[in-house]
């Protein structure tokens, strides 16, 4: 005889002969999976895949509530011609991000199916930060002085580049197009927003009119075109099987589409293009503005403590949700993480709407909330006791991580918009593209120390490293604030007092 354990689903013997204990195990057998057709680790599988559309369909319901939820209040009034000038800008950074969003996910696995390892990944890896260091700030200066327009279609030309040499298994021609990456992204992050403020400002748009452009642009660039770009590369690669180059060569098309609309609609513009002013005199009048000037400097520290945090959570979220090797849809978390983004820069289009909120007032609790959230992987390490099960599903604590970390991407969507709009008030125009590439200089070191590093500290190590950072930004963010306050009053002060001096 024997006797079905549900919870284990095993058989404990008792006194029968062999034939009939095989038989009644059969019996049993069949009758088991008639009532209940699934296993534990199935129900626990399937009730995991439940759980991320919860939070998907969660995510997705608030973040069409809030767009269309939106009244006057939440809405600036604009001209035909500005909604024209922004629609176009949209239609190129979407194009850009597209190029830029369907090259990420298979960069690492296009590496392996060549046959590298961890450590000669990682090299091509730093090689792409530490290009951006030390090249961004020269091509930065460079559309200063030789205009951003060509700047960009420089960008579309080196991106392009880059896709190509994915093409060759060769590790130098790979290390070629990591080092051409690292160029096109600190283009990526300059040329593109120099050209817009200097545009805008140069054909009479109000000011306020550019937190427009830059919520949309996050809202689209960062959240919605990410979704379908990592939508449109799974298809090529798994339904349509055609190879982990494809996502770069579709990157390239997107790329040559949108510098074609540069070239036939946008005008050019400069920071100062004076014929006088050399490469290392550009350099020593950025370095003047951010040591004499606070608030700058401030800016500066904070985006490089964000973003550098930023871009290590990128490396450490896989292994913080599956440490034990666990199953995880990796695809749709990232759909999920870019739904966060998109649900926090529809929230900064609100506030950025609405000129009684002071954005250096908000990021204040956005940098306090990005720590915490930070801090989740950290305070579940000693509050969940650790699985030791290998594989399966995710767990509890990676329950609560990824919710924790979706906290994470909605601070992110409101950070991009935000930053920029405080870039445009606060770096003067005829070395703004030089100024924000100085700013990449930092982020860029910490990434690539934290890149040679990684495997040195546990996760939680680097964690609580991040969500200190974020902490100090938060810190220095509220300096920001009282410094800024401080100015308003004094130019104030100023206008009232010119009357009486005339």
């Amino acid at each position: 005889m024997l006797s079905l354990d549900p919870q284990s689903q095993t058989y404990s013997p008792t006194t029968t002969s062999g034939t009939d204990e095989f038989l009644q195990t059969e019996i049993l057998k069949a009758l088991w999976s008639s009532l209940f057709p699934y296993t534990l680790s199935q129900h626990r599988s399937r009730n995991m895949e439940l759980f991320y559309l919860i939070v998907f369909g969660a995510l997705g319901v608030i973040v069409a509530t809030m767009e269309l939820s939106k009244n006057n209040k939440d809405r600036i009034n604009t001209s035909s011609a500005f909604n024209s000038f922004k629609n176009n800008y949209l239609l190129v950074y979407s194009l850009m991000m597209a190029g830029d969003w369907l090259q990420g996910p298979y960069v690492y696995y296009l590496y392996t199916t060549y046959g590298f390892g961890k450590g000669d990944i990682g090299q091509l890896f730093i090689a792409g930060f530490g290009s951006s260091m030390l090249f961004g700030t020269i091509v930065g200066s460079l559309a200063d002085k030789h205009g951003r327009k060509r700047a960009s279609v420089t960008y579309c030309i080196t991106y392009i580049l880059s896709c190509i040499t994915k093409h060759s298994p060769q590790y130098r021609v790979l290390m070629v197009g990591r080092i051409l990456g690292g160029i096109a992204t600190s283009l990526l992050f300059s040329a593109f927003e120099s050209w817009l403020v200097a545009e805008h400002n140069k054909r009479g748009f109000e000011q306020q009119w550019l937190s427009i452009t830059f919520s949309k642009a996050i809202f689209l660039g960062n959240g919605l075109v990410a979704i379908l770009a990592g939508l449109f590369g799974n298809l090529l690669v798994g339904s349509l099987a055609m190879g982990p180059v494809a996502p770069f060569d579709a990157a390239s098309i997107f790329l040559a589409i949108g510098m074609a609309i540069i070239l036939s609609s946008w005008t050019e513009n400069y920071g100062d293009a004076s014929e006088s002013k050399d490469l290392l005199t550009q350099f020593r009048g950025a370095a003047v503005a951010i040591a004499s000037d606070e608030k700058i400097a401030l800016l500066g520290a904070i985006q490089s403590l964000f973003e550098g945090s930023m871009y290590t959570f990128v490396f450490l979220w896989t292994p913080a949700l599956s440490p034990n090797g666990e199953e995880i849809p990796h695809g749709f978390i990232f759909a999920t993480f870019m739904l966060s983004s998109m649900l926090g820069s529809s929230l900064a289009s609100r506030l950025l709407a609405r000129a009684s909120i002071k954005v250096e007032s908000y990021m204040q609790l956005v940098f306090i909330v990005s720590s915490a959230s930070l801090l989740l992987p950290v305070i579940t390490s000693f509050l969940v006791a650790p699985s030791q099960e290998k594989g399966g599903s995710i767990k509890f604590a990676g329950c609560i991580q990824l919710i924790g970390f979706c906290v994470f991407e909605a601070c992110v969507g409101l950070f991009w918009p935000s930053i920029m709009k405080m870039r445009s008030q606060y770096i003067p125009e005829e070395a703004r593209s030089t100024i924000m590439n100085f700013f990449r200089i930092p982020l860029n070191i910490f990434v690539c120390i934290v890149l040679y590093n990684v495997d040195a500290f546990p996760i939680t190590v680097m964690f609580g490293m991040c969500s200190f950072f974020l902490f100090i930004a938060s810190m220095l963010q509220r300096r920001l604030f009282g410094v800024a306050e401080r100015s308003r009053q004094d130019k104030a002060r100023e206008l009232e007092a010119e009357p009486l001096n005339i």
